[in-house]
């Protein structure tokens, strides 16, 4: 199965736009993330920035200081989210060593929800 990278670099279509929000692009989470009862909203919003960093490829490796600045929280705020989010299954995460950013691997499982 092709990365959505490899996939991007195929396309014939270009996306030429004057609003500016169309230029950055968009990122869309799974509404069995949205909905978790689970998750916090700050891991949610962790999720949606890792989706978002790995978009051109199967995986992501940001700084948390980085994740921390791109979503207006404290670095021990994301250390929780991340813990958390792989804790419930959402994410997998290797640590590279002393001085590496961690590599985190989004995982698109579809997590099944408790009817009321």
């Amino acid at each position: 199965m092709k990365s959505v990278g490899q996939i991007l670099q195929e396309r014939n279509i270009v996306l030429e736009a004057r609003d500016p929000v169309v230029a950055e692009g968009f990122t869309q989470v799974p509404n069995f993330v949205l909905r978790s009862p689970t998750l916090s909203v700050g891991a949610k919003l962790a999720y949606a920035m890792f989706l978002s960093y790995a978009w051109n490829n199967d995986f992501c490796f940001p700084g948390q200081e980085k994740l921390a600045e791109d979503i207006g929280v404290s670095r021990q705020s994301v250390v929780a989210f991340i813990k958390q989010l792989e804790r419930e299954g959402f994410i997998q995460v290797k640590r590279r060593g002393l001085g590496k950013t961690n590599l985190y691997t989004v995982l698109f499982r579809v997590h099944e929800q408790k009817r009321r």
